[in-house]
């Protein structure tokens, strides 16, 4: 017994069909790859920024103020002009430098810096 391929509506070739499944396959793909992208980048910064110096000087200016509407426009202005910031530069650099040395240079960066926090600490 042998299995007849589906049949399609009138008018239509398989080659179209074919490539219309690809679009809807490269539409999932790029849907997946950028709520992945979307949600890595949000739980990071969020993790990142809770209880940081930017989340405690709002606070303080909000207390101060007594116009938290106000302080979060500007905060969140602030933090979307900084983020552009860093996602510029970091096309910038990923036009320029292969990933492997952006991880090099940025261990080494964290490294540089973790030492002299800790020496500012000791004293030294």
């Amino acid at each position: 017994m042998t299995t007849s391929p589906p049949k399609l509506p009138v008018g239509a070739d398989r080659s179209t069909n074919e490539a219309s499944n690809g679009k809807i396959a490269n539409a999932k793909t790029a849907k997946a790859n950028f709520l992945g992208v979307f949600l890595s980048t949000f739980v990071t910064i969020f993790l990142a920024e809770l209880g940081d110096k930017t989340q405690v000087a709002t606070l303080l200016i909000s207390a101060q103020s007594h116009q938290p509407v106000t302080v979060f426009i500007g905060a969140a202005t602030a933090l979307i002009g900084t983020s552009l910031v860093g996602v510029l530069l970091g096309q910038w650099l990923a036009q320029r430098v292969s990933p492997e040395t952006l991880d090099i240079l940025a261990g080494i960066l964290l490294l540089v810096i973790s030492v002299g926090l800790v020496a500012d600490v000791v004293g030294i």
